[in-house]
């Protein structure tokens, strides 16, 4: 149910930007989306069409780009895509890593009239 709520943070950055660059239709929003983000592109598009009826964005295509999931090991500077949700290093075998992209969810851009 999360989604709800991220949706509506979403349409609240889309009708701000929208509105400040006076649309009349937004006609398409391109989003981010992490590999480890949570949010299901399904259920954003289902209730984006629930929450953009009756605005500018009303009908607009919701393109969205995946980010891979990958950590860096603060040891050895080693990036690389954890394998089975393990964020060890896979070159020193250090557990000192950090998560550095795969949790994203913005919005990219927006394609106005």
């Amino acid at each position: 149910m999360h989604e709800m709520g991220v949706t509506e943070s979403m349409m609240d950055v889309v009708l701000r930007h929208a509105d400040k660059n006076n649309a009349n239709k937004v006609t398409r929003i391109n989003l981010v989306l992490g590999e480890m983000s949570s949010v299901v592109p399904y259920s954003i598009s289902f209730y984006f069409d629930m929450l953009s009826k009756d605005t500018v964005a009303e009908g607009a295509e919701l393109n969205f780009r995946t980010v891979k999931f990958k950590a860096r090991c603060s040891d050895c500077g080693k990036k690389f895509k954890p394998r089975d949700y393990d964020i060890t290093c896979p070159k020193c075998k250090g557990s000192n890593t950090e998560i550095i992209s795969g949790r994203e969810f913005q919005v990219e851009s927006i394609e106005i009239n």
